[in-house]
């Protein structure tokens, strides 16, 4: 419906002057539509492993394969060195040089009894004590190979040093340093792939399944796109916050993400390809229904709509529209069916 207003001239003649309401169009598109949930996350190590000191004693951080001493940050091997305890308390524990000496010597007597009693020169009695002499000595001998492989601190995962020789208060310790056991030398963890743990609420824990495709991104790399898949979810909804503990396991083939970031994760449901797309501001409510305006030459016709899939800036419509029509994206707010519109650039 247009306005029609009337001048008046010098000649007392009206003119009249029709205003029609200034509209911007956008052509219904054809394209990709997905069902997603936007929550939020931080990163951590996949698993991690923290190397205690056992027996007290001097601290020496074991060196990389250039030599150079290993640090916060550098990647392990499963299996690597990472440090070691020296000092008296640690010979002390082993004895190993004790023990295996022993342990030679049980061996070499039950043999020497063994072929003494193959020669009827000895009895049977003689040979069980050896015996019983040469696995006690074996025993020992092993508790002093375990004590002493303790000293050696060794990671049994590959990943980076998160933490290495830092007192309670995080100060880093100096070379040579005495320490106690209980103490944390390093922590290790394995960080690609990386775990975010993301939070979905309400309605949205119904559309979430394991094996579900996420998009991680993070702010310092904005042009970078993180893939990732929902490895589990937790048993439980917080008690508290009424979330579902969302666990992500995303891709970190460069090293870029670390544990720790906070990042967004867009977990995506179902797609469809090919379908009318139309912008969201394209869409508004009138009694109840989702209705859109089609330009038609110079008005305007009014179409109720059927919705699908969509985020806010696009939207599937699954009924009322065709690729290719016309329909208004600002301006709506005064239109009516019929309404004579002019369509602006902005």
């Amino acid at each position: 419906m247009g306005c029609v207003l009337v001048a008046c001239g010098g000649s007392g003649e009206g003119d009249a002057v029709e205003f029609r309401v200034p509209v911007a169009v956008a052509e219904v598109g054809v394209g990709a539509v997905e069902d997603r949930i936007v929550a939020t996350g931080t990163l951590r190590a996949v698993e991690e492993v923290n190397l205690t000191v056992e027996v007290g004693g001097v601290l020496e951080i074991a060196r990389g394969d250039g030599g150079r001493r290993l640090a916060e940050g550098d990647r392990l091997r499963a299996g690597q060195t990472v440090a070691v305890i020296t000092g008296e308390d640690v010979r002390l524990a082993a004895r190993t040089k004790a023990t295996r000496q022993r342990f030679e010597q049980a061996r070499s007597d039950l043999e020497a009894a063994r072929g003494l009693f193959a020669q009827g020169l000895t009895p049977e009695n003689q040979v069980h004590q050896a015996e019983t002499a040469f696995e006690e000595a074996q025993l020992e001998y092993d508790r002093s190979l375990r004590a002493e492989e303790r000293s050696r601190m060794v990671t049994p995962i590959a990943g980076v040093v998160l933490r290495l020789a830092r007192d309670a208060s995080g100060q880093p310790l100096a070379a040579g340093q005495l320490v106690a056991p209980g103490m944390v030398v390093a922590e290790v963890g394995a960080v690609d792939p990386l775990v975010a743990d993301v939070d979905v609420v309400g309605p949205d824990v119904a559309r979430v399944a394991v094996g579900q495709e996420v998009r991680v991104r993070h702010l310092a790399f904005s042009d970078r796109r993180f893939d990732g898949r929902v490895r589990r979810l937790a048993p439980t909804v917080d008690p508290v916050t009424r979330a579902l503990r969302v666990e992500v396991e995303v891709s970190n083939p460069d090293g870029l993400l670390r544990p720790g970031m906070f990042v967004e994760a867009t977990l995506v449901g179902e797609r469809r390809e090919g379908v009318p797309v139309v912008p969201r501001d394209a869409v508004t409510e009138r009694g109840g229904k989702k209705v859109v305006f089609v330009l038609r030459g110079q008005s305007v016709a009014r179409r109720e709509v059927a919705l699908g899939l969509g985020d806010d800036r696009e939207v599937e419509v699954r009924d009322g529209l065709a690729a290719g029509e016309r329909v208004v994206v600002r301006g709506l707010e005064t239109l009516a069916d019929g309404t004579r519109v002019r369509v602006t650039g902005g």
